[in-house]
């Protein structure tokens, strides 16, 4: 099957989300490459090479300059690395698949098969976004032979502009998640009742939020489990209940939400968050754990009945509070809820139908028939 080259600007290492879930399945099937953006200050511009225990390449280019992502200073050195990679015999004819518009320029002169951009966020509204990327992602948008979006809401913001859009949300591996592993050291001596959240910390939690909450109630401990991105540490509000636990891997998060008794998903109701789908959702469910969420529309939409929607700091803490007071018919009726939503989806679902959309460029199908695909242009 053909190899993907993929153009991510989020690291393989950094948080094991959508990408890493998608490829390192679809490496299963067929040779995929994962093209970094690149990290700055090289004494010499050069490759490094890598492999993941789910056969994943990892690329990781190495560039002399300091301008962040993919800048156009780095395009000359970073396409002569390209070009290394897709001379090599191995590669041979593959296919093109797009996390970020800004790796768009790579892609001159290549001649994939065929072009997939997955488009998993509005990148454009998040903070210190690129001003090229609304440019970008409309000719990205021409060069694509299927786009791809992580959640109904860029579903719908996308399928205008683009004669073919499908709506694939990000899933879960509900057997990784409904594990019972012994509590994580980190907040195995706090007390109960606990409140937690894990992911990325950045300008897409409502820190005022994070703090009523663990002022509402005193002996609430309210865990943060996650890197610190984007936005300065300094300020993180701080309380004796609040814990700031940092960055873990996706292997600990069962053994954090196994002590939680509700799962949060704090977020602010910015131009951020406006078309976010978060993944999590369905891993607190798979785990079993009760949420609450801000009125993010995605969530409101597809969870409202698993998940307690709120609206303000007042309406959020209550919730919580409601939920820490279920009866064991409440929580039996919530886990059976939970158990169903979950089965209705899982990652190795939504690769088949990926691999559907994939079947038209290998060779012997339709566009990947007939000889080597033309040069796309600068």
């Amino acid at each position: 099957m053909l190899p993907i080259l993929v153009f991510s600007h989020l690291r393989w290492q950094f948080v094991y989300q959508r990408p890493q879930h998608l490829l390192a399945r679809l490496a299963a099937r067929r040779p995929v490459l994962f093209f970094e953006e690149p990290i700055t200050g090289a004494e010499r511009p050069w490759l490094a090479h890598a492999r993941t225990p789910e056969g994943v390449t990892v690329l990781r280019p190495h560039v002399c300059g300091q301008a962040a992502g993919f800048d156009d200073a780095h395009l000359p050195v970073l396409r002569r690395m390209v070009q290394e990679v897709v001379q090599d015999p191995a590669l041979g004819a593959h296919l093109l698949w797009f996390y970020t518009p800004m790796a768009l320029g790579l892609a001159a002169e290549l001649r994939p098969r065929g072009v997939v951009y997955d488009c998993m966020d509005e990148l454009s509204a998040f903070a210190g976004a690129p001003p090229q990327m609304l440019e970008r992602e409309s000719a990205l948008l021409q060069l694509a032979d299927v786009v791809l979006a992580g959640g109904r809401s860029l579903y719908e913001a996308k399928r205008e502009r683009h004669a073919e859009v499908h709506c694939l949300p990000s899933s879960v591996d509900a057997a990784h998640f409904a594990k019972q592993p012994p509590e994580h050291a980190s907040q195995a001596a706090l007390p109960h009742p606990r409140l937690g959240y894990y992911g990325v910390i950045d300008e897409r939690l409502d820190l005022d939020l994070v703090a009523a909450l663990a002022d509402a109630h005193s002996d609430w401990q309210v865990v943060m489990v996650g890197p610190v991105v984007k936005i300065d540490p300094a300020s993180l509000p701080h309380r004796p209940n609040l814990h700031w636990l940092g960055a873990r891997s996706y292997a600990e998060l069962p053994a954090h939400l196994v002590g939680w008794d509700v799962a949060l998903l704090p977020f602010a109701l910015n131009a951020s968050t406006r078309f976010i789908s978060p993944t999590k959702t369905l891993e607190y469910l798979a785990a079993g754990r009760p949420c609450v969420s801000t009125r993010i529309r995605d969530v409101a939409r597809e969870y409202g009945p698993e998940v307690a929607i709120a609206d303000g700091p007042a309406a959020f803490v209550a919730a919580c509070e409601r939920i820490l007071t279920w009866s064991a018919a409440q929580r039996a009726a919530f886990a059976a809820a939970a158990r169903a939503r979950v089965a209705a989806t899982s990652w190795d679902r939504q690769v088949e139908r990926i691999e559907a959309l994939l079947a038209r460029f290998e060779p012997g199908h339709g566009t990947g028939a007939a000889g080597a695909a033309p040069a796309l242009a600068a």
